[in-house]
């Protein structure tokens, strides 16, 4: 962690960028970095200075890398195993050490508040570090998103306390030693590291395991701490008296010790409420005492790719998520129900991996068919090659209605110009959101 070289493979990744940055903001750090693509954080990382090359040849190593045996080598799961970068620099002799690795090391000798679980862990913990921030604390925090009040996935005000998402691809949260973590969700995902739900929530009970002080867990999950639900008065910190306001909820937080009425949060979905929820009693049990508190769920603005307005207009909405697992995707569809009762819904889904896509093939036409026009793009493979008999026309097939058709992204800007409904939503975890941007932009 004393080396001043830093090399990133995959710097442009979500995660991998924050870390990025993160060193280069220590003096004397020099940060260089491989993607495959060019994308808005790559612009952003070369615009601070980082060095960052596009093609996957030993000769683009940077030579200040390669002549220093001490340079540190981080690197992502999604960098295939036959990458040449990769295989060159770990038969050359250096460490190379995954993004986990190193958010363990970074976070070890600060309070750590760590955020798991299947879904919503991003949008928790970015709620979290707007409270942190709103309240003047001190804390880093490394983030899965780009939140709109800092545009950024990195916050940096002090040290003392980290905010970190936990990640359970690969398992990689075990890296982590938390003070205070929250589990929002075990749903299976990533059975292709995990094989069986059932162990991946053993790996959840063994993240659990770490936490020194305090769980906050969404009630029902079966791992002990203080829970916290939605209009349930069972649960250690919940919200009840609900009304629906525009752009979110009002009601009455209610926590071990004390009931704060009329909170406004500022977020629509009953998971993001959820999500507030469970931020609110981290903070709480972190012991901060502000009154602030309760006003920044009132003015947190949101994330990029986490239901974003992109385009409003009086014939057309378009909004833009993240989701890419079924349970996401009936949260999203749950939300537009609840605020657009009245409208017919269309969507347009990149499904993403081949391996998700099979195993959850029933649950996503289930999901999808609740909308009543679904478009499907191809598969976004990420790090993986192609299964046999697993793509989009397969999945098309288990849409249960006659609105429906398979698409190439060429098509995106027409459908949602002139053939979809008012509510349109663009959802995956791929390059959709690319797309999105170009629509957006013809949409003017």
């Amino acid at each position: 962690m004393k080396n001043k070289i830093y090399y990133f493979l995959g710097i442009g990744g979500i995660g991998m960028s924050a870390l990025a940055q993160y060193f280069h903001s220590q003096k004397e750090c020099i940060v260089k970095g491989y993607d495959k693509t060019e994308t808005d954080l790559t612009k952003k990382l070369e615009h601070l200075g980082m060095e960052i090359t596009f093609e996957d040849s030993i000769n683009t190593i940077p030579k200040e890398v390669l002549e220093s045996k001490d340079s540190t080598i981080v690197y992502t799961p999604a960098i295939p195993k036959d990458h040449t970068q990769k295989k060159y620099l770990e038969s050359s002799g250096y460490e190379l050490f995954k993004r986990s690795d190193i958010l363990g090391k970074i976070s070890e000798n600060s309070f750590c508040l760590a955020v798991a679980g299947t879904h919503g862990k991003t949008t928790t913990s970015c709620i979290l570090s707007h409270l942190y921030n709103q309240t003047n604390q001190n804390f880093t925090a490394f983030l899965g998103g780009i939140t709109k009040s800092n545009n950024s996935n990195l916050i940096q005000n002090g040290t003392e306390n980290m905010i970190v998402e936990a990640d359970e691809f690969d398992r990689t949260f075990l890296k982590l030693s938390p003070d205070i973590a929250c589990i929002t969700s075990m749903d299976a995902d990533h059975l292709d590291i995990y094989g069986t739900h059932t162990e991946l929530k053993k790996t959840f009970k063994e993240f659990a395991n770490k936490v020194s002080k305090y769980r906050v867990i969404a009630k029902g999950l079966p791992i002990d701490g203080y829970t916290y639900a939605i209009d349930d008065n069972s649960a250690d910190y919940t919200i009840i008296n609900l009304k629906i306001k525009e752009g979110g909820y009002e009601g009455d937080i209610i926590t071990p010790k004390h009931t704060f009425k009329k909170v406004f949060i500022n977020q629509i979905g009953r998971h993001n409420l959820s999500n507030a929820l469970a931020a609110f009693a981290m903070s709480d049990l972190a012991g901060i005492v502000d009154k602030k508190l309760c006003e920044a769920l009132g003015n947190f603005q949101g994330i990029e790719r986490r239901l974003s307005y992109v385009y409003t207009t009086n014939e057309k909405i378009i909004i833009d998520d993240y989701a890419h697992h079924p349970t996401e995707i009936d949260a999203i569809y749950n939300t537009l129900e609840e605020h657009y009762k009245t409208e017919k819904k269309a969507v347009i889904f990149q499904p993403h991996l081949f391996s998700r896509t099979k195993d959850f093939m029933d649950s996503f036409g289930k999901s999808l068919s609740q909308f009543d026009e679904v478009y499907l793009l191809d598969i976004y493979p990420a790090r993986e090659l192609p299964i046999k008999g697993i793509n989009s026309d397969v999945l098309l097939e288990k849409i249960t209605h006659k609105n429906k058709d398979k698409i190439e992204k060429k098509d995106i800007y027409e459908i949602v110009k002139n053939k979809t409904p008012k509510i349109v939503t663009l959802l995956g975890a791929g390059d959709i959101d690319v797309e999105i941007k170009k629509v957006v932009k013809q949409l003017g």
